[in-house]
Formats: C-alpha cells, sequence, structure tokens
C-alpha cells in the first residue's frame, strides 16, 4: 500500500481530513499521470455524502488518512487516454463511487462491479498500481474510463452531483425489486433526507403511490407538495402506524442511524420487501415476529453497477430528475459536514469546487 507510484507526477489542490476529528483542511497531493485506460476530469460540482462524515471521523474503523473525501463527481473531460473510445475531451461527466475492480469475477462481467470482491472505492481505496484512492474534494481527478459515465446536456451539473451515489443508490433497489415495470404499487420511504428526496420522485416517476415514513412532522408539508410524496406516516406516532400496518408493497429505508426495523415492517403487506440502503454504524434491531408473520423480506443494497449507473443517468436527463441541492465554497465544507451531520440541509450539500474562496 502506498500513498503515491512513481507515475504520480500531477500536483492537486484538495481539502483532506488528516485525523478522525473529521476537520477538512487544504491539502496538496500528487495523481497519476492520464493512462492509457484514463480520463482526466477538471472537476466541477462534488457532492457531500453521508459516508464522508464517516470516513472523515472513522467511524466504521477503515480511514486511510489522510483522506480526500468525495465520490459524488461532475465535471469535464480535460484528457483521454489511448484505449478510450467512448469519451472526448469538454465532455460533461460524472464519477461515483466506483474506481477499480477485478472485471474477471460473475459480478463484474454481469455489470454488478459494485459487488466484486475486489471492488475499490474513489476515495480511501487502493488502486490497481497500489496506491491509495483520493476523492472529488480537489480540482481534478483521473479516473479509469470504465468507471465514468455520461451526465446528459438537460441536467445542470451541480444538481446532477449527487445522482452519483444518491441517486444510484435509491434507484438501484427499485430496479432490481421490477418498480420500473409494475406502476401502480403503494412504496414507503423512510427518511427524507439525501436519498429519501430522490427516491420520492423516482417513485413517482415509475408510477407508484408514495408514502414518506419519518420521525419529523415538520417534514409532510414539504415532503407533498414539493417532491410530491402521496402520504406521510409520523413513525413515532403509534396511532398513525397501526393505521397503516399491512397497506405498503414495498419499502426503502434510507436512514442512517440506529433504528429499529420491526415497527416499520409492520407497515408491509404479506410477501412484502423492505431494502436496506442505509448505513447505521450500529446494528439494526430486527425483530423475527413481523418477518415470520408477515412473510417478509428483508434485504440490502449498496448503489449499483456501471451500466446501470448510466441507464440512472439517463432516466433523470428523461424524466428531469435532480437532486435539491445547497451549494457550498471549499472553504465552507467543514461548516457543510457539520450540518448535514445535524440533518440541517435541504437536500444534499454540493461543493463548487471553482466558486468564490475555493483555494484551487
Amino acid at each position: 500500500m502506498a500513498q503515491t507510484t512513481p507515475n504520480h507526477k500531477l500536483t492537486v489542490s484538495g481539502w483532506a481530513a488528516h485525523d478522525s476529528s473529521g476537520v477538512v483542511t487544504p491539502y496538496t497531493f500528487k495523481r497519476r499521470v492520464n493512462g492509457a485506460d484514463d480520463v482526466s476530469i477538471k472537476i466541477l460540482y462534488c457532492g457531500i455524502c453521508h459516508t464522508d462524515i464517516h470516513h472523515v471521523k472513522n467511524d466504521w474503523g477503515i480511514t486511510m488518512y489522510p483522506v480526500v473525501p468525495g465520490h459524488e463527481i461532475t465535471g469535464v473531460v480535460t484528457e483521454v487516454g489511448s484505449n478510450v473510445k467512448g469519451f472526448k475531451i469538454g465532455e460533461r461527466v460524472g464519477v461515483g463511487c466506483l474506481a477499480a475492480s477485478c472485471l474477471n469475477c460473475d459480478s463484474c462481467k454481469g455489470s454488478e462491479e459494485n459487488y466484486c470482491d475486489k471492488v475499490q472505492f474513489t476515495y480511501n481505496g487502493i488502486f490497481w498500481d497500489g496506491s491509495i484512492t483520493y476523492g472529488g474534494y480537489s480540482e481534478m481527478l483521473v479516473a479509469d474510463h470504465r468507471y465514468v459515465v455520461h451526465v446528459p446536456e438537460s441536467l445542470p451539473m451541480d444538481a446532477a452531483a449527487p445522482l452519483l451515489c444518491a441517486g444510484i443508490t435509491v434507484y438501484s433497489p427499485m430496479i432490481d425489486n421490477n418498480l420500473h415495470e409494475t406502476p401502480g404499487k403503494k412504496i414507503g420511504i423512510v427518511g427524507l433526507g439525501g436519498l429519501g428526496h430522490v427516491a420520492i420522485k423516482f417513485g413517482k416517476a415509475f408510477g407508484h403511490h408514495v408514502t414518506v415514513i419519518s420521525t419529523s412532522p415538520s417534514k409532510e408539508k414539504e415532503a407533498r407538495e414539493r417532491l410530491g410524496a402521496d402520504d406521510f406516516i409520523v413513525s413515532t406516532d403509534p396511532q398513525q402506524m397501526q393505521s397503516k400496518m399491512r397497506t405498503l408493497d414495498f419499502i426503502l429505508d434510507t436512514v442512517a442511524a440506529t433504528h429499529s426495523i420491526g415497527p416499520i415492517l409492520e407497515l408491509l403487506k404479506v410477501k412484502g420487501t423492505l431494502v436496506l440502503v442505509g448505513a447505521p454504524d450500529k446494528p439494526l434491531d430486527l425483530p423475527s415476529f413481523p418477518l415470520i408473520f408477515g412473510k417478509r423480506v428483508v434485504k440490502g443494497s449498496i448503489i449499483g453497477g456501471m451500466k446501470e449507473t448510466q441507464e440512472m443517468m439517463d432516466f433523470c436527463g428523461k424524466h428531469n430528475i435532480t437532486c435539491e441541492i445547497e451549494t457550498v465554497t471549499p472553504d465552507r465544507i467543514n461548516e457543510g459536514l457539520t450540518r448535514l451531520a445535524n440533518n440541517d440541509v435541504k437536500y444534499r450539500f454540493v461543493i463548487d469546487m471553482a466558486g468564490k474562496n475555493s483555494c484551487l
């Protein structure tokens, strides 16, 4: 494992956390020169994901400091390798969570690189050359073209950036459960945040009745009027939860905080499915009775493969689906991380990497 290898000759400015305090500061580092399979990208925008908080604070015990976070990246191609056919200089592109995989296993061959045993991520991963990957809190990125997608011309680059993680994270389980082919279902979205608000948009675009399940009654008006939700359940209200038992076909749980999913499972019809996409740092409470007496299924899902990610971007372009964002300049990244940790954003922070006071 190495920070860099001999071909890391590009000096790049970015922002990194150096210890578990989670404070992000300006950082100058080296990236590899553009290789035959690479595209170089001038980063315009990068979303701030809840996963970034876990990494900068080493919540999962896997952080390799210094860590340059960021895996919701949009930008413009500035250089193309000799083996690259699908991208041209000047094109609008995006990079999500994936930096490398084995390319040979069943998952990779089946366009599910995200489930490869050897998958490596855009930051805090180990690239094929043995170097540590650095993410999108920086001015530019060199990425293997197989892990880069096109951004439709109809999508604004800032509001499209979070689609590269938040978007595909909620899109993939919906496709996996055939929600794109079976309109008219009743689906629930647990949590109205960076992931949940996009899930509502996908659910409506697929033609479903969408219910938001939240601990915050204050979010009901916005869920219904701004995002188009059909119903709203306050999960801390026993009477509301009781009245909605066995009414939903499918539930997507986006909450990253530790919580009990027993009461949520009771909202599902018999043979209903709940998919977890949030990543709490402590185990969830999963009682057996709601599973046994409802023949229900609990599944997990993480992002999506590259083919599916491009399909998601194209779908968003067709249906004008973007994320609700608040942009911040790089000098305000720490403010963004703190506010995100306190759920004080509607609904995703995006860093304007070339914005005023960027120091880049």
